[in-house]
C-alpha cells in the first residue's frame, strides 16, 4: 500500500496543533471490507488499511485535516469512535478484520482491537492498543471520564475499563445473558446510569453503575424490532433509538425514550425509511437527524433496491417528531454529524468511500462538495459536543 501511506504521511502533517485546533470531527474508516456484486460484505484483495480522518468543521466548507491509520470496522452501529472534550486524544474500536481464514464470511473475521490515539503529535498517533471482546463496537466514556464501556457485539458482553492519563485499564465485563443479544449502541446518560441497545434480542437495558461495577437492571425498555444506533439530547432528557427492523424493505422507525420519568420509558415510535442507521441529534438538540439506506445496500434485482440513500431532518417538538427536510445520500449511509454550530451535517457514505457534505438553515437542507475517503470506506463519526 504504497500510495495510501504516502497520502496518510502527507495529509497527517496538516494537523493543526491541539491548541489551534477546534471543532473537528473524526471519521472512523473501514479498508478490510467492501460489498460484492450480490451486496455481500466481503474482504477486497489486499485488504487496504483502516484509517481514522480529522475533519475541521469550524468554518465552511470542511476540510480534511489529516489521515492516520487505526483500526476501525463498517459492522455495529456507527458510534465506534469517541474523541475527548478537548479534542486532544480519543479511542477506535474495532467489531472485524481481513482474515483470509474467514472463507465462509468473504474473508472478514471478527476482531476485538480498541485503539487509543493521540491527537496533538503531529502526526497523531496510536498511543494504547489493547482488546475488548469479540465484535467490539460503540465506545462511550461516562461525563466524568474516568470509565469507558464497550459494547461486544459477537461476545454479547460489555467491557468496563478505567481510564486514567488517557490510557484504558480493563476492569471487568458484564454478560447480558444472552449470547444473540449483539449489543450494539452503549450511551451514558449520567454518572450512574448508562443505555444498550441490543438489535439480537430487541430491547434496551438499563445499566447501573457503581465504580467499576455495572449491572443489568432487569426491567428491559422495549423499542421496536432491532433497535441500533442511539444518542442522548445535549440535555439528557431524551435518548433517541433507530430500529432496523429486518432489513427488508419495510418502513423502519425511530423511538424516543424519556430520560426524565423513573423508570425511563419509551415515548413515542416514528415511522422513517428503511435502514435508519445514521442518527444523531443536532448541538442544540431542536433537530434529529435521520439517515436511511433506503435499499442502497440490496442488489439491483432486489424489488426495494434504490440507488441512493436518504438523509432525513425531524424537529424534536417535546416528545415527538415531525420531518421538515429530506435529501439524498451516497449509498451504504453509516454516520451523520453535526458541526458545532449545527449549520453544517455530513453523512458517511461507505459504498462511495466518501462524506456528503449538507448545509442546514432550519428548513433546507443544501448540498456541497463531497469529501472523499482514500483506500476505504467511512464507518463511524465522533465529536466532541
Amino acid at each position: 500500500m504504497p500510495h495510501l501511506r504516502a497520502y496518510l504521511l502527507t495529509t497527517a502533517v496538516l494537523l493543526l496543533p491541539a491548541a489551534a485546533m477546534a471543532d473537528v470531527v473524526l471519521s472512523s474508516n473501514d479498508g478490510h471490507t467492501v460489498m460484492d456484486a450480490s451486496k455481500a460484505m466481503v474482504a477486497p484483495s489486499p485488504a487496504g488499511a483502516d484509517t481514522v480522518t480529522v475533519i475541521d468543521v469550524k468554518s465552511y466548507p470542511p476540510k480534511i485535516k489529516a489521515t492516520f491509520e487505526a483500526p476501525g470496522s463498517v459492522v455495529g452501529p456507527p458510534g465506534a469512535i469517541w474523541i475527548s472534550k478537548d479534542e486532544s486524544w480519543g479511542i477506535v474500536t474495532s467489531a472485524t478484520k481481513a482474515d483470509a481464514a474467514a472463507a465462509k464470511t468473504g474473508g472478514i473475521g471478527p476482531d476485538d482491537r480498541v485503539a487509543v490515539f493521540d491527537l496533538t503529535s503531529n502526526p497523531p498517533k496510536v498511543t494504547q492498543n489493547l482488546t475488548s471482546g469479540a465484535g467490539a463496537t460503540q465506545v462511550r466514556i461516562s461525563p466524568d471520564g474516568t470509565l469507558a464501556l464497550i459494547a461486544n457485539r459477537t461476545e454479547g458482553t460489555v467491557s468496563v475499563f478505567t481510564v486514567k492519563d488517557k490510557q484504558l485499564t480493563q476492569a471487568g465485563k458484564v454478560d447480558t445473558g444472552n449470547a444473540k443479544s449483539l449489543p450494539s449502541a452503549v450511551v451514558f446518560v449520567d454518572g450512574k446510569t448508562a443505555l444498550l441497545t441490543r438489535s439480537g434480542d430487541n430491547m434496551v437495558s438499563v445499566l447501573h453503575i457503581d465504580g467499576t461495577t455495572v449491572t443489568i437492571d432487569p426491567r428491559p425498555i422495549t423499542t421496536a424490532i432491532g433497535p441500533y444506533t442511539m444518542d442522548i439530547n445535549p440535555s439528557h432528557t431524551l435518548a433517541a433509538v433507530s430500529n432496523m427492523g429486518r432489513g427488508d424493505g419495510d418502513q423502519d422507525s425511530v423511538s424516543l425514550i424519556d430520560l426524565t420519568s423513573k423508570p425511563y420509558h419509551t415515548v413515542g415510535t416514528f415511522g422513517v425509511p428503511s435502514g435508519p442507521e445514521p442518527m444523531k441529534f443536532s448541538p442544540d438538540g431542536k433537530y434529529l437527524a435521520v439517515g436511511a439506506q433506503n435499499g442502497s445496500t440490496k442488489p439491483a434485482s432486489h424489488p426495494f433496491y434504490h440507488a441512493k440513500g436518504l438523509l432525513g431532518l425531524y424537529a424534536v417538538e417535546g416528545k415527538t417528531l415531525h420531518k421538515i427536510a429530506e435529501a439524498p445520500v451516497g449509498p451504504w449511509a453509516e454516520a451523520v454529524a453535526f458541526s458545532r454550530d449545527g449549520k453544517t451535517v455530513l453523512v458517511q457514505s461507505m459504498q462511495d468511500r466518501e462524506i456528503n457534505v449538507f448545509r442546514w438553515d432550519g428548513k433546507t437542507l443544501t448540498a456541497g462538495k463531497n469529501l472523499p475517503i482514500q483506500g476505504a470506506g467511512p464507518e463511524s463519526f465522533a465529536t466532541a459536543w
